[in-house]
């Protein structure tokens, strides 16, 4: 077996790595840069033991096997998260347009400009997509044209009503954010934070929340390569929402190719994906009808998978100048994103017969994207032939969101709201 060698940094945290021989020199240089402590403790061997040595002497000499084939397994009691009634019809108490001012400023989609500002995203002169920008940080290796994308995400309130589904969605929204900018997704790692775990329905969320992230970084083939897990979060017998956070990254190939969010006027807007309206456990139904309640949206990995690769080659084709996907507040809320990075207003077009407009503009439906196109009709038709559902529903232009209705709301007016809430939080 060949030797590998083991090195020990020492900053805040300790950090064991695995590294071949001849990288020893390369990695001794970064951390070197970052004024790290670096030392080799060690090589890999073919005996079956661990030996410890000092100064010269064997201080230990441990058969590995019972410690690794032998050890204890602890299964600790748990009860699975009953599933949640379906929520049924829920009808539209403000309209389109007051929803979308007040979803654009609450906490979960305000703009985190206010945090961001205050730190140099641009430090080493690498970042390609600043914060805001894109659904992924695109940041270039230095010395070539490749660049790595990276994103974290996780939605608590679905993990609560359903932890299986909710554990498959965060690592399906991480693939999409990497996947919506271009960049191909290679990895996870994961943060799982809960509450106590003593408590058997507290470790049936975590059980569940494992069982759908593991379904989803197999279909997805987007494996946990490192993480950390966080127990015991409550206050007053209360636990936290189950989060189990998940940090992707990706590459392309070209940092030049990556696609952000930004609108420019001309552009037609097409949704990849299917659209059902799914009302349950969204930011809408919270915000907006004051309940918290149903299924969380549905996660179909297969339907991911498929509309995530399509988008990814039209964008390395060169045929998406934007590209966001529809997750939280759901499709208007993304266009209005794209609008506001871009400074740019949207016509859009009537939401499909059938299905109520409220549920249309702001279900949460999964594996879907909205891209900003120069050609609508060629990638409608490259859909079609790849059977993947896409609708067009607008167009880029003027200063105004236009609704169906004929309503109208400033892009300018859309951006103070999405602005103002952690500033005034903060007092600011």
């Amino acid at each position: 077996m060949t030797a590998y060698e083991m090195m020990l940094s020492e900053s805040q945290e300790r950090m064991l790595m695995v590294l071949r021989p001849d990288r020893q020199d390369m990695a001794r240089a970064i951390f070197e840069k970052w004024e790290l402590d670096f030392a080799v403790i060690g090589h890999l061997t073919d005996t079956g033991h661990i030996v410890v040595k000092h100064q010269g002497r064997v201080e230990a000499d441990i058969p590995l096997a019972p410690l690794a084939d032998q050890a204890p397994l602890y299964r600790r009691p748990y009860v699975e998260t009953p599933k949640p009634a379906p929520l049924g019809e829920v009808a539209d108490p403000v309209g389109i347009a007051a929803a979308l001012e007040t979803l654009i400023g609450c906490p979960d989609l305000c703009s985190r400009a206010w945090i961001w500002d205050q730190y140099d995203s641009t430090v080493g002169g690498q970042t390609v997509k600043r914060p805001g920008g894109a659904d992924a940080a695109i940041v270039c290796v230095e010395g070539g044209t490749k660049a790595l994308a990276l994103t974290t995400d996780c939605t608590p309130r679905y993990c609560f009503a359903d932890p299986e589904a909710g554990g498959a969605q965060a690592v399906a929204e991480a693939w999409r954010n990497i996947t919506a900018t271009g960049a191909t997704p290679l990895a996870v790692t994961d943060n799982l934070n809960f509450g106590n775990p003593e408590k058997p329905e507290i470790m049936g969320q975590f059980v569940g929340a494992i069982r759908g992230m593991a379904a989803a970084c197999t279909a997805l083939d987007f494996p946990v390569v490192s993480g950390n897990v966080s127990l015991y979060n409550e206050t007053q017998g209360t636990g936290i929402l189950p989060t189990p956070a998940i940090g992707g990254l990706g590459v392309i190939a070209d940092a030049r190719q990556a696609v952000g969010l930004a609108l420019r006027p001309g552009l037609e807007l097409v949704v990849i994906g299917e659209t059902r309206g799914e009302l349950g456990q969204s930011l809408w139904l919270r915000e907006i009808a004051g309940q918290e309640a149903g299924a969380p949206p549905p996660v179909d990995l297969a339907a991911e998978r498929r509309n995530g690769d399509f988008v990814r080659k039209l964008i390395l084709n060169g045929q998406v100048a934007a590209c966001h996907d529809a997750a939280d507040g759901g499709l208007l809320v993304a266009i209005t994103d794209m609008a506001m990075a871009g400074q740019t207003g949207v016509t859009l077009a009537a939401s499909p017969a059938g299905l109520a407009a409220h549920a249309f503009w702001f279900g949460e439906d999964q594996a879907r994207y909205v891209l900003a196109v120069a050609d609508a009709g060629a990638v409608l038709a490259a859909a079609a032939a790849a059977n993947v559902p896409a609708l067009r529903i607008g167009r880029a232009e003027g200063d105004c969101l236009t609704l169906p209705d004929g309503v109208t709301i400033s892009v300018e007016r859309l951006g103070a709201a999405h602005a103002r809430f952690l500033p005034d939080w903060m007092n600011a």
